[in-house]
């Protein structure tokens, strides 16, 4: 299985920061979703960020919040996004992380979670709604299960806390560019470089910056500033619901822009 250390040293030796676009498993509904997933792979992506789907998403603004919504409606669960991913990893051996929370996990069985999803091809798992103090609960069974750890580190995150979550870091820093929910913004917040800057100071392992990048511009300004990767995916998820009904439509748009950022973030390095 592909691990994010492949990845990273990879692109680092063209200089170049990872694309890895975010979608929510089952949104619109399963066959459509593993369409648009793979598309996104064939279009370029270099990492996946997966959701799975759930009724109360705190993390999340209204794009994705929809997203969930939808997905659920159209049956999807755990079990069945195990299924997906499986199918996905079929296509390509891609790293894939998880953005979830932790009810899902505790229903289904934490060292039972962590195995399954990591036999499918699953390389993280990162949950929005638990914080470095209960990581106990979750690092364990998740590094016996073979599972790199991802954490979120936020603006207002303070020196110390930052430091002990780049300490229990093994796949990669989630950075958060704003205060605030997921969805996508007209400009880019103007505490990234300086956050990444930070962080680079306290960590070997790679630092990517999500929530708010929309545009390819604002993906090649945040490689600019040193980031290894870009996580977009509110941008990606409002592109599914501006064409729901029409798949064709949908794929074509998310492979289109997947190119665009490409390119961008090609021009960076």
């Amino acid at each position: 299985m592909k691990s994010y250390r492949d990845v990273f040293s990879e692109l680092n030796g063209w200089q170049r920061a990872a694309l890895i676009p975010f979608f929510v498993i089952g949104d619109p509904d399963f066959d459509t979703s593993l369409a648009l997933v793979k598309a996104a792979i064939d279009a370029g992506a270099d990492v996946l960020e997966l959701g799975i789907p759930f009724s109360d998403p705190i993390a999340d603004g209204p794009t994705i919040q929809k997203a969930d919504i939808r997905a659920v409606a159209s049956g999807i669960n755990v079990h069945k996004a195990l299924d997906f991913i499986k199918e996905v990893k079929r296509h390509k051996d891609i790293p894939i992380g998880l953005l979830m929370y932790y009810n899902l996990i505790c229903h289904y069985g934490i060292e039972s979670f962590f195995q399954d999803f990591h036999a499918a091809g699953v390389n993280s798992v990162l949950v929005a709604d638990m914080s470095i103090d209960d990581a106990d609960e979750v690092l364990g069974p998740g590094q016996t299960a073979g599972l790199d750890s991802v954490f979120m580190v936020t603006p207002n995150t303070a020196p110390g806390r930052m430091q002990r979550i780049a300490s229990q870091t093994t796949g990669f820093i989630y950075t958060v560019s704003l205060l605030g929910v997921t969805g996508s913004r007209e400009a880019l917040s103007g505490s990234v470089e300086g956050l990444v800057t930070q962080l680079k100071s306290l960590t070997d392992a790679p630092v990517c910056v999500g929530f708010g990048i929309s545009k390819p511009e604002h993906a090649r300004a945040v490689a600019d500033a040193g980031a290894d990767g870009v996580i977009i995916g509110s941008r990606i998820v409002g592109m599914v619901e501006a064409n729901l009904g029409h798949p064709e439509q949908m794929i074509a748009e998310i492979t289109t822009f997947i190119g665009e950022v490409k390119a961008a973030l090609a021009a960076s390095a």
